[in-house]
This record gives C-alpha cells, sequence and structure tokens, in this order.
C-alpha cells in the first residue's frame, strides 16, 4: 500500500516500510504543504506519516476518509481533530516514551543555561564585549537546594525532577490533573495546587500537553504570582504560556528568567525581543532533536502504520476508542 510522508524523517522508519512491502511517497520541500497539496497528495494514498505541524482537521479528514491510518511523528496531537477521525473509524498513532530523556535533557539544559544567563553571554563574545571584568556584573543565581515546580508530572515531568535533585538537591513539588505515586514515593515529590506551584517554585518546568484547560495558562495573573528569582520553562508547547505577559513579567521583575523551546508562534521572529534578555535562553522546538531519538520517533511511527495498514490495533493509539 502507499504511504503518503510530508517531511523527511529518518531512514529507519522508511525501510521498516519498505522491508513491509508498503510504496513511499515522501514531501521533501523544506516548506509546509497548503492544506489543499496535503489533500491532493493523500489522494491516492492509504496511510499518512504525518511530521511537522500540518493540520489533521476535519476539513482534511472529511476530504481523505478513505485513509485506513494517520501517525504522527510526535508526541503531540493538539493539531488533530480526534473526534472527527474517531467518527471516520481512522486510528491516530503518536510516539510517547521515546523521546522523554531527549526532552528532559533539553529542560534541564534550559535551565541551567538561563540560571548562568549563558545564551546572553555568548552573544557578548560575539560582538567583541568581552573585556573589563566586574567582579559584580552578569551574575546568574544558584540552583542547590531550590525548589523544582513541575507542572504536568508525566515521564518527562518525572525525569525532569530526578535531573534536578540528583545534579543539585532539589526540592520537587508538582501540580497534576490527578496525584502521582510513583513521583511521590521515588522522587519525594509534594503534590500541590496551582497557585502554591506558582508561588513556591524557584524553577518552574512546564510538561504537560496543550489542551483547552492549558492554553495560555501561564498568564499576567500566574507570573504575577511568581518569585521575582523564578525562572519559567517550558519545553512542551508555545500556546501554554502567553508570549506578550511573560515578557511583561520578564521587563517588571516579576519572574527572574526564562528558558523556552516552544513559543508562539513558531518559529519565532528573529526580532522578538525575548532572544535580547540577558536572562532568557530559547532553543527551536529541539526536544527531541538527537539522532537516537529522532529514529525511535520513525521507527514508532512506521510501527503504527504497519499496524493500521493490517486492521490491527497500532502500538501507539491516541483513540483507542476507534476500535469501539
Amino acid at each position: 500500500m502507499k504511504v503518503f510522508i510530508t517531511r523527511v524523517i529518518p531512514q529507519a522508519g522508511k525501510d521498516l516500510l519498505l522491508a513491509a512491502g508498503h510504496t513511499i511517497e515522501e514531501w521533501t520541500e523544506k516548506r509546509n504543504l497548503t492544506p489543499a497539496e496535503l489533500v491532493a497528495h493523500c489522494s491516492d494514498a492509504d496511510a499518512l506519516l504525518s511530521a511537522g505541524s500540518n493540520k489533521i482537521d476535519a476539513a482534511f479528514l472529511d476530504a481523505a476518509p478513505h485513509l485506513k491510518v494517520i501517525a504522527l511523528h510526535a508526541v503531540g496531537y493538539d493539531n488533530v481533530d480526534v473526534a472527527a477521525a474517531t467518527r471516520h473509524g481512522i486510528p491516530i498513532g503518536n510516539t510517547p516514551g521515546v523521546l522523554t530523556n531527549a526532552t528532559a535533557d533539553t529542560a534541564f539544559l534550559l535551565m541551567l543555561a538561563t540560571s548562568r544567563k549563558a545564551f546572553y553571554l555568548h552573544k557578548r563574545i560575539i560582538r567583541g564585549e568581552w573585556n573589563f571584568f566586574e567582579p559584580t556584573a552578569n551574575l546568574g543565581i544558584s540552583l542547590d537546594g531550590k525548589t523544582l515546580g513541575i507542572f504536568g508530572m508525566g515521564s518527562i515531568g518525572q525525569n525532569m525532577a530526578r535531573r534536578c535533585k540528583a545534579a543539585y538537591g532539589m526540592q520537587v513539588i508538582y501540580h497534576n490533573r490527578r496525584r502521582d505515586d510513583t513521583a511521590e514515593k521515588e522522587l519525594g515529590a509534594t503534590y500541590v495546587d496551582f497557585n502554591t506551584l506558582l508561588q513556591q517554585s524557584d524553577v518552574l518546568s512546564v510538561h504537560a500537553p496543550l489542551t483547552p484547560e492549558t492554553q495560555g495558562k501561564f498568564n499576567a495573573a500566574a507570573f504575577a504570582q511568581m518569585k521575582p528569582s523564578a525562572i519559567f520553562v517550558n519545553t512542551a508547547r508555545g500556546s501554554l504560556h502567553n508570549e506578550s505577559d511573560l515578557i511583561a513579567a520578564l521587563e517588571g521583575g516579576q519572574i527572574w528568567g526564562a528558558g523556552l523551546d516552544v513559543t508562539n508562534p513558531e518559529p519565532m521572529h528573529p526580532d522578538n525581543v525575548l532572544l535580547q534578555m540577558p536572562n532568557v535562553c530559547v532553543l527551536p522546538h529541539i526536544g527531541s532533536a538527537t539522532q537516537e531519538t529522532r529514529d525511535a520517533m520513525a521507527v514508532l511511527a512506521a510501527q503504527n502504520i504497519i499496524a493500521g495498514l493490517k486492521g490491527e490495533r497500532l502500538p501507539a493509539v491516541v483513540n483507542p476508542e476507534v476500535y469501539g
């Protein structure tokens, strides 16, 4: 059967599809497909492997109801109308678990880099501004013994907490839709309400999915409750924080710094004021960007496609209700 792939993905995933006897059409242009192009390329395909931010919305699904399976080269599925896919009987696969460590590493990197103003000071070297030594200039803040707040204590949040506890002896508090026994027993994490999370965190790291309830959760009201010495880290989705409110909170000294792997919109405009702030570190959404992780994502996405084309349950299915 034919599989349309919306980006160039690691060869490991394509090899699996080819070994299973399927044919591949891969979009190789370095630009996003338009909605019309996505429909056109899927018109004679049996399956879609979507990498990137393509909108798998009701309009697309109405135009391509013949697809037997859609696999995402991602763990998040906020770009998919899951209910519409289920109505059409199309299972949606994603890639949970395989990017846990890589994303936790990115959150840890951003926390540490922000605490020492690393990106800003690197740019000063490039500008030729590494000259006179001032003992009171360009000071960061220590992380030893501080309180780490986790918003969304899933597998990535737990791995971030493990790193922070092991490296800096940080105390861990968290807020979740429900309490997590594993985090509390293994990490000594303490469940708190959202307001307490804001008020007590020295580092607040966001690891929740984007939902109607979490969209814009970190806004002016939230930042106003945080410590003026706090660092905000977001490696989940850019829409979880309100960017203009974040800028105002940083400029007004309501929080000390921010480390972002996700922004809204993406890509971020190069003139964005956040990129020039001494106490802000921004990365271009590289949370899963290791060779090992991207290979594993491609393999799991391919396994989802292969299972779906056989009429079998997907190894990682977003909408299990499609099976009745």
